[in-house]
This record gives structure tokens, C-alpha cells and sequence, in this order.
């Protein structure tokens, strides 16, 4: 595999450039994404675009990588501290279910199943910014948890896989195969409540 490009993260049109790849991969994936119309929507010039990424897949990486880190982030702000587990629990079962099913997430999806043999380092990527490192986090909450009391788990990273499926439940999979494009509040709410009361029958104190 070749060396991953280093990326230069600063700079005042670094933030134009994510936002125009953002832009273009949504609507033409990954193959069709050109170079040209990233520069063009980010309203940079390529030699701009080549100067913070000189390889196409580095660019949707750091893509799929900042988005999955705004959305766990915003998932901690909203948990805060010595919230009780159901809480917590709904709270994250709530930021994942939208996520999953969001047209961001869904592209995502299918760039990375589409190019799976020419560019396995794609899914590994979106694998690592979002299933991963949702994982990671919401074990640390576990350990806490665990620690106070407030759950019984013997194995964190299992519980927490546990938990990610259960928010996949019904509709992800209806997504997914195009079975259903829109989702109302009370549908995902239905998830997130089985979620919370399956997962919290398991492993509630």
C-alpha cells in the first residue's frame, strides 16, 4: 500500500476545499468526483486543492473523518457529566440513528462497499472514524458507568458493538437497499427506545 500523503490542515481555503470534495462526493461518489469540479464548487484552483491533497482518496478520508468527529463530538456535548445511564443511552442512540441514516452516511456507505477491492483504505477510514471511534467512546462511557455501579458488563467493547446494532435496527437495513429514503421522528424514536430498554434489560444494575 502506498505511504498515506501528509495533509497540511491549515490555511484559509482548507476549509473551502473539505466543504466543495463534501459537496461533490455526495452527488457524483467517489469514481465520479473529479478533481476539476471539487476545485470548482470549493471555489479554489487545483494547484490550491494538490497543495492540502495530492491524492483524491486522502481528500475523502479527511471528508469522512471530519464529519464522523463533528458528530460524536456533538454527541458528547449533549451527554455532558453524571448523567444516568438511560439518559445517556438515549441521547447517543438518538445522534446515531440520524447519523446512520443520513444522506452523508449513507454516500459514504456505498463509496466504500463500491471501491472496496480497488481502495480498501476508503472503508477502512470511514470504518475508523465512525464505527470505531464510536465504539471507543461510548466504552469509556461504560467504564464510568460500570465503575459507579450504574451497569454490570464484562465486556465493554462486546456491550458496545451490541449497542451499535441495536441502533441499526429496522431502518438502517431499509436505507441501506433503498427500501425507504425518509425516516419520520417517530419511527427513529421507536429505534432509539428499543435500543435504550433492550440494551438497559441486559445490562442494567
Amino acid at each position: 500500500m502506498v505511504g498515506t500523503p501528509t495533509i497540511t490542515r491549515t490555511g484559509r481555503k482548507f476549509e473551502q476545499v473539505l466543504k466543495g470534495a463534501r459537496q461533490v462526493f455526495m452527488s457524483d461518489g467517489f469514481e465520479g468526483a473529479s478533481v476539476d469540479d471539487i476545485a470548482r464548487v470549493a471555489g479554489v484552483s487545483k494547484a490550491t486543492l494538490y497543495s492540502y491533497f495530492p491524492d483524491k482518496r486522502q481528500l475523502f478520508m479527511e471528508v469522512a473523518t471530519t464529519e464522523c468527529t463533528l458528530m460524536a463530538d456533538r454527541a458528547l456535548e449533549l451527554i455532558g457529566e453524571g448523567r444516568p445511564p438511560r439518559e445517556v443511552l438515549w441521547i447517543a442512540a438518538s445522534q446515531l440513528v440520524r447519523f446512520l441514516l443520513s444522506d452523508f452516511a449513507m454516500q459514504c456507505f456505498r463509496i466504500c462497499v463500491a471501491e472496496r477491492d480497488r481502495f480498501p483504505e476508503l472503508g477502512q477510514a470511514f470504518y475508523t472514524a465512525g464505527p470505531e471511534m464510536g465504539r471507543q467512546r461510548i466504552s469509556e462511557y461504560f467504564v464510568d458507568a460500570v465503575a459507579r455501579g450504574e451497569l454490570i458488563i464484562d465486556d465493554i467493547e462486546m456491550a458496545a458493538e451490541q449497542f451499535s446494532e441495536l441502533c441499526k435496527v429496522r431502518l438502517w437495513a431499509r436505507a441501506v437497499f433503498g427500501i425507504q429514503v425518509t425516516f419520520s421522528e417517530q419511527e427513529i424514536d421507536e429505534v432509539v427506545q428499543h435500543a435504550v430498554d433492550t440494551f438497559m434489560a441486559r445490562f442494567g444494575a
